[in-house]
């Protein structure tokens, strides 16, 4: 496998990991803000499709061609959530849509293709697909990993991949007490 493809490979995990995240759910809960800063798993995919269509698309000269789901001008952190307009298929089918246009962009250039970011500071701007597929593949792991903990505060549903919870397979009252243990242990800090 080439650096490229690998790079590749892991890029597309973290994307299939945060799209399973949102399967079987519904509006509600898709749209729900479960932190004390709003995170929610639609608005972490429409913040993804965002920066994906800009960094695999203008960086490289090949903007993304349809009109993208912008987040509001006067709307603090709106790349952050879903507008009532912006269904739970529309933001996936988006999501999608970038995720073909960025797989043809890394089809079709070099890893040393050069590349600048116009919203970096001017001395890191020129960048090489090398380093803009680490950073996406950076970036959407990280947000795969709040998509995770976001998942189970919903309805417990854990794992980083369909098929693989990556977790000790014991039943609820195992973590039940596995849990009283952490706090237990937490308290002795307080």
């Amino acid at each position: 496998m080439s650096l490229k493809s690998e790079l590749h490979h892991y890029l597309n995990q973290g994307r299939t990991a945060v799209l399973w995240k949102l399967e079987g759910l519904s509006e509600y809960d898709a749209r729900r803000p479960l932190t004390p800063t709003g995170t929610n798993l639609l608005g972490l995919v429409k913040h993804l499709a965002i920066v994906e269509s800009g960094y695999f698309g203008g960086v490289f000269g090949r903007p993304y061609p349809k009109e993208a789901l912008d987040p509001a001008e006067d709307e603090e952190n709106s790349d952050m959530w879903a507008t009532e307009a912006e269904s739970m298929e529309s933001v996936i089918d988006f999501y999608r849509h970038v995720q073909a246009h960025s797989d043809a962009t890394i089809e079709a250039l070099d890893l040393d293709a050069p590349g600048s970011v116009p919203w970096w500071p001017e001395e890191r701007r020129a960048v090489t697909l090398h380093k803009i597929l680490i950073h996406m593949a950076t970036e959407t792991h990280r947000h795969a990993g709040h998509a995770d903990i976001v998942r189970e505060l919903i309805d417990g549903a854990v794992g980083h991949r369909p098929g693989t919870s990556n977790l000790p397979d014991e039943d609820r009252d195992w973590w039940r007490n596995y849990v009283a243990n952490l706090e237990r242990i937490a308290l002795r800090f307080k």
